[in-house]
């Protein structure tokens, strides 16, 4: 899959595509069955494939804070979307211009000029276009009058409701992490790269992997039974996710503790999977509260995976 950033790095070996438009957030099962059926139209049509999205998302652009959590960063989405044998993942920016762009004007200039689409596999409920003027029925019409297929996508289930990025936020918020699973058809996860701390966990006797989140909020939050994979690792521990009130801490943070584990990590890429809420997030008086309550959590992490 080739990555294209912008719509200015469109060039003329993009043009004629089957595309598909939307967030992806978390990349779950019902993305993929939407991706599968791109790809299978696109092979019958001898169509290179195409996915659409937008950073910031529109909703992150228009009111930051009352925008939903995200279940991934764009790398985090962009690695999910490595095995979906699509030709061109186009993540275009959402500024001003691309918001003020009248339903018609986005047809025009983005999807014959930029895209010279000849397939549209999209959703029955999208709505692009300044207002959210555009919907379904546009993009059919707008079809017969250029010449282009329109198909809308079926919804995918899973225990009779639609499965939807909605649905599996709620589902971590809720600390059903097997259902969200079941949804988005592995262990929910998150990706970074090991950053350098402040090094208290040592002192205590817990040295933690600690990974920036770069995000306001997240779907995951407080202390949880982990398992941490990367290039030569896999192991498991105890995480925490959040603001570190013990510590009057500020940024949002994943900081791991690994179990009988003593490689050199700094800098690596890796992936920490969410397996079991073991307690929310609070304010400790004392290090030593702290670290007696760490026990507690790793020993209650520790008997989860020697039950599987």
């Amino acid at each position: 899959m080739q990555l294209i950033r912008g719509l200015h790095n469109l060039s003329e070996e993009h043009r004629g595509c089957a595309l598909t438009i939307g967030n992806f957030d978390g990349v779950h099962l019902g993305h993929l069955e939407i991706l599968k059926n791109l790809k299978k139209a696109a092979d019958e049509q001898n169509l290179l494939s195409c996915i659409m999205s937008f950073e910031p998302l529109p909703m992150e652009y228009f009111d930051r804070q009352t925008a939903p959590v995200r279940l991934h960063r764009i790398r985090e989405k962009w690695g999910a979307l490595q095995n979906t044998n699509i030709d061109y993942f186009l993540c275009a920016k959402f500024d001003h211009q691309l918001a003020e762009l009248s339903a018609d004007d986005f047809i025009k200039k983005i999807l014959l000029e930029k895209l010279n689409v000849k397939y549209l596999l999209i959703g029955d409920d999208f709505r692009f276009g300044n207002k959210r003027s555009g919907d379904f029925e546009t993009l059919k019409q707008a079809g017969k009058k250029y010449g282009f297929e329109v198909r809308n996508s079926s919804s995918f289930c899973y225990q009779n409701d639609r499965i939807s990025s909605s649905r599996i936020r709620h589902a971590l918020m809720q600390n059903q992490l097997e259902l969200a699973e079941k949804m988005l058809g592995r262990p929910y996860q998150i990706c970074g790269h090991i950053a350098h701390g402040d090094k208290r966990g040592r002192t205590i006797g817990f040295p933690t992997a600690n990974i920036k989140l770069h995000r306001h909020a997240s779907a995951v939050h407080g202390v949880y039974a982990v398992h941490m994979s990367g290039d030569n690792l896999s192991s498991n521990g105890v995480a925490n996710v959040g603001k570190r009130p013990t510590v009057d801490g500020h940024d949002l943070q994943l900081e791991v503790h690994l179990f009988d584990f003593e490689q050199e990590i700094y800098g690596k890429k890796v992936c920490v999977e969410f397996k079991q809420k073991i307690r929310d997030e609070k304010r400790f008086d004392s290090f030593d509260d702290l670290k007696q309550q760490i026990i507690k959590d790793s020993q209650i992490a520790k008997d989860f995976f020697a039950e599987l």
